[in-house]
């Protein structure tokens, strides 16, 4: 592992082990409303089955290749939540270090128990406690999106990357490519999230899950007869939702909660994270043309 170059805050224990903290109020680029709303989440979305993760992984990394990791590697991951794309990746590399400023530093800890090459880290982008240049890959899913900065954050994320390593980034679309129609769809939707986001957190995740039943379960429903009556077209995939067809209904709830209930999110086209990623200095920018929209993968 690679050592802390400041001291941490405090340290937060747990079974025997103590988490550094590098959190502290000075922190600028961080909206504690969502730090606070992920906290909860991934307490009540703490575990994942071996099948979950392998599933989601293989779509997330799907550009990833040997040549970007490999058994020597040092990786950052930044953002980690429950610690499930750490744990995904850590037969390949040779150490993980994840860093996340909510609490659900605690279930990952839990989740990656088995894992010795993961260390998990109380800590935001703005103090992320290593050396510039101390990594060989970084990654960011699904959280640089949920910060009042992302491009300051994607460049402190450059920053403790080494030259000619590369960095995987997943943020939320702005359905730009998908169709006028379909985009129409997405604003009640927002709307609705204006209002779930705002419950109490014990509220907030009965109604995220009865909207999972009521709202993804039937759409998601209706993609899979499409693929089932049609199994040599790939029309399915253009229903909303669809991503879900290979998804079990605790990955449904856990994404219902996530997308409906957090207070700050923010979405951008393709060419805005591609504008973004070659201002922190990154070049040879790679777009899966997969789902989840957008994740991409670029060279320092």
């Amino acid at each position: 592992m690679i050592e802390y170059n400041i001291s941490p805050k405090n340290f937060i224990s747990l079974d025997g082990n103590k988490i550094a903290s590098f959190v502290s109020e000075a922190d600028s680029n961080v909206d504690q409303d969502t730090v606070d709303s992920f906290g909860k989440e991934w307490t009540t979305f703490s575990t994942f089955s071996d099948e979950d993760i392998r599933i989601a992984g293989d779509q997330y990394f799907d550009i990833v290749t040997d040549k970007m990791i490999g058994p020597a590697s040092m990786v950052l991951d930044i953002g980690c939540g429950t610690g499930r794309w750490a744990k995904y990746l850590a037969s390949r590399v040779k150490f993980i270090e994840a860093i996340d400023p909510s609490s659900a530093v605690l279930s990952a800890s839990k989740l990656t128990a088995g894992n010795k090459n993961i260390r998990i880290t109380q800590s935001g982008v703005d103090v992320i406690p290593f050396p510039d240049e101390s990594f060989d890959f970084v990654f960011s899913l699904g959280v640089m999106h949920h910060l009042p900065d992302t491009q300051d954050a994607i460049q402190k994320a450059a920053n403790k990357l080494k030259k000619g390593g590369h960095f995987l980034i997943y943020l939320y679309y702005s359905l730009d490519n998908r169709s006028l129609f379909f985009r129409m769809l997405f604003l009640p939707v927002h709307l609705l999230r204006m209002i779930v986001h705002r419950l109490p957190h014990g509220l907030k995740v009965i109604v995220c899950d009865i909207l999972a039943v009521i709202l993804y379960v039937p759409v998601i429903s209706l993609a899979k007869l499409i693929r089932f009556l049609f199994p040599s077209k790939l029309w399915y995939k253009k229903m909303p939702l669809a991503y879900y067809c290979d998804k079990s209904f605790q990955i449904i709830r856990n994404d219902s909660l996530d997308r409906l209930g957090t207070p700050l999110e923010k979405r951008y086209s393709r060419k805005e994270i591609e504008m973004m990623l070659r201002k922190a200095g990154f070049t040879e920018v790679i777009f899966s043309e997969n789902e989840p929209y957008w994740h991409a993968v670029a060279r320092k």
